[in-house]
């Protein structure tokens, strides 16, 4: 019986391999790759022999018993493989205790086992019915995705003329960018034959947003019925259908819409040609970032340094929100990308109005049991709401920011929340959809309530004060805050 090293060995070894059925065979073939220091241990002498007939080093031991490591070299890296549950378990209380240093990777041979191996000691357990499990969906996934990005590309290489790329409301860098990116792929599509034109509405007020657009020289065209007018085809990016946030006609046929912003419930789905809705997506820049890296089309300076500001704008520099997909995209576009430029977008001046925002937002804060609530006021710039929540979220003992301010057409309402058992974007849906447009993830959310029925109002900041105590109760009332007046801070 062979129960020892043919060919003798050094004091330290890479790779101990413990059980050499088909998953550590498998194994030992991967990691022969990278290093010819391996070492198999199994009980099954026929194996054994074979292994040491394709030239590995193998020895017969029992990996049940306490001395299965006598006479070994140090492992830096021991896989406890076997297909026995106990044997795995000994092995790894074993290893553990002679080498406390080496990492441990071990199979668990059911999800029991999992808890018991990590108690042992196992630096890493895998359940690989699991593993195929995750896998099998990321594979279903990426090819789902790249069917989508083969589709896009069909419809595009088939049209000619002018698309309107229609960005929501007041535009932030993930629409602009993302229009940006589908503008790169419809050249590349149609060669040259398509024309593209971005098309927004509202103020870009955000003064990293302006200077985005300053900074990177994006060409842009306001809305009017004179665009719409001469557009052939019609697309929708970061918004999930026309009259949602943005100024599309309901009757205009939008051939392709880009999002990651689950539609209202009452809404019906868009029949254009193209529909890619991705909620778990962190920005619908990185679903356009895909798409170019799965048709493998080249892109300049200007439109990678864009795409990768609009995922970290949209993830809020990769800290709500985020996808590991996320992570890949920003990975791919970053080698692409102006870092000069990068730096002078997100180091913008502050704007007078801005500022007297934040002071407005800090003095009339109010807080009730974790949740705060802050007026804004009066704002010609409607970014600066969202802003204030991102800033009263950082309060110590904040779980959830509510900003809320009132402009020419419409109240807004910013929610940013860190409650993991809250999702408030469905909260401010249930609470305000009815009287405006109300929507969003579970860390972040807004709401956009119309003035219509008070068009003859000529003080907002008094309308403000009218009308907002028996909205925000709604919210309230979802969330169920004790009933009792809120602290100022």
């Amino acid at each position: 019986m062979p129960d020892s090293l043919p060919n003798g060995s050094s004091d330290k070894v890479k790779y101990l391999i413990l059980g050499c059925g088909s998953i550590g065979y498998n194994v030992v073939e991967e990691l022969a790759h990278d290093s010819d220091e391996i070492i198999i241990i199994d009980s099954d002498e026929k194996r054994v022999e074979d292994l040491r007939d394709q030239n590995y080093e193998a020895i017969v031991r029992d990996i049940q018993k306490n001395d299965f490591l006598e006479s070994l070299p140090a492992p830096e890296v021991v896989f406890v493989l076997s297909s026995d549950k106990n044997a795995n378990l000994e092995a790894v209380k074993t290893v553990k205790d002679i080498y406390p240093s080496a990492y441990v990777i071990a199979r668990a041979v059911d999800r029991l086992s999992l808890s018991f191996l990590e108690q042992a000691g196992a630096d890493i357990t895998l359940y690989p019915q699991e593993v195929f499990a995750k896998s099998a969906v990321h594979h279903i996934r990426k090819l789902h995705s790249s069917r989508l990005a083969r589709k896009l590309y069909r419809f595009l290489s088939e049209s000619e003329g002018i698309m309107g790329i229609f960005l929501h409301a007041n535009p932030d860098p993930d629409a602009i960018s993302s229009a940006m990116g589908l503008c790169a792929i419809a050249k590349s599509a149609s060669g040259g034959k398509l024309e593209c034109r971005i098309v927004y509405d509202g103020k870009i007020g955000h003064q990293e947003n302006r200077a985005f657009v300053t900074l990177l020289d994006i060409e842009m065209v306001k809305y009017s019925e004179e665009v719409i007018n001469e557009c052939d085809y019609f697309a929708l990016v970061d918004s999930p259908g026309p009259g949602i946030n943005n100024s599309v006609p309901d009757n205009i046929h939008v051939n392709i819409i880009v999002d990651h912003h689950m539609p209202p419930d009452n809404e019906q789905a868009v029949p254009a040609e193209f529909v890619d809705i991705r909620p778990n997506a962190g920005a619908t820049a990185s679903i356009i970032t895909q798409y170019i890296q799965e048709l493998g089309i080249s892109i300049d300076q200007k439109v990678a340094t864009a795409l990768i500001y609009g995922i970290r704008a949209d993830t809020r520099d990769f800290s709500r929100n985020t996808t590991p997909q996320d992570l890949n995209y920003a990975a791919y576009l970053l080698p692409l990308t102006d870092g000069d430029l990068l730096s002078k977008i997100t180091s913008p001046s502050m704007s007078p109005e801005t500022l007297e925002g934040f002071g407005n937002a800090i003095r009339n804060r109010k807080v009730q049991s974790g949740y705060l609530f802050t007026n804004v006021g009066y704002v010609r710039n409607r970014d600066i709401i969202p802003q204030a929540a991102d800033l009263m979220i950082q309060l110590e003992g904040i779980n959830t920011a509510i900003a809320y301010g009132i402009g020419e057409e419409f109240i807004t309402i910013s929610a940013r929340n860190k409650d993991i058992r809250l999702h408030v974007g469905n909260v401010l849906k249930e609470a305000f959809s009815d009287i405006g447009e109300a929507g969003g993830h579970s860390t972040m959310a807004a709401a956009r309530i119309p003035l219509n029925s008070f068009s003859l109002v000529k003080n907002k900041e008094e309308l403000l004060a009218l009308v907002i105590e028996p909205i925000l109760e709604r919210f309230a009332d979802l969330v169920e805050i004790n009933k009792k007046e809120p602290n100022e801070i």
